[in-house]
């Protein structure tokens, strides 16, 4: 085994430390602190590990995909659900990916069918709602309803719309490093592209 590439934690460490750390799009924190409140929010909702990881990396495809975030303040749908997850498939199953795709579906999806769910949104994430296709409809209700990862991903959801608080305590990266080298492991993680 190589032991010079660096792991799956140190790859994502770094992303939490560069691009992470620039404004989320219209938000009040960076994009990093609001990654790392909705995986504490899931943390101290008694989440499985994997759900902590999905909520900790829900956004990731704003800053790993070839579309960024800023494409989709400017009006163009950048699929970082879908981005996201590819790339983390590097070294996470399903559990953790597919919540992570499924996160924007799921915004669709509440705002479809839970009466006052629109209404909690935060102004950039109203916008970015239109952006995204705006609420389901009732075939895209079905077939949403239909996955095994829709409760999962409406779970991440909920933390991501709730982790915009800037005074909000945030914990360091370094606090789920060992949960997602764990499922890092688990999964067989032999570095970047080893794996899928």
């Amino acid at each position: 085994m190589d032991t010079t590439r660096p792991s799956a934690v140190e790859i994502i460490a770094r992303l939490f430390a560069s691009e992470g750390a620039a404004d989320y799009l219209g938000e009040p924190v960076s994009q990093a602190a609001h990654m790392l409140q909705a995986g504490a929010l899931a943390e101290q909702a008694g989440a499985a590990p994997e759900l902590v990881a999905a909520a900790l990396l829900h956004d990731v495809g704003h800053f790993t995909g070839t579309r960024t975030g800023h494409d989709l303040m400017r009006g163009t749908d950048n699929q970082h659900g879908e981005q996201g997850a590819a790339w983390l498939t590097q070294w996470f199953g399903p559990l953790v990916t597919e919540p992570v795709r499924l996160h924007v579906a799921a915004k669709r999806y509440l705002c479809a069918v839970e009466p006052g769910y629109l209404s909690r949104l935060s102004p950039a994430s109203v916008y970015t709602l239109g952006v995204q296709g705006g609420p389901m409809r009732a075939d895209e209700i079905t077939e949403f309803e239909a996955s095994p990862h829709a409760g999962a991903a409406c779970q991440v959801r909920r933390w991501d719309d709730q982790a915009k608080d800037p005074a909000a305590p945030v914990p360091p990266f370094e606090h789920f490093a060992p949960l997602l080298g764990a499922l890092a492991e688990r999964s067989g993680d032999t570095g970047p592209n080893g794996r899928r």
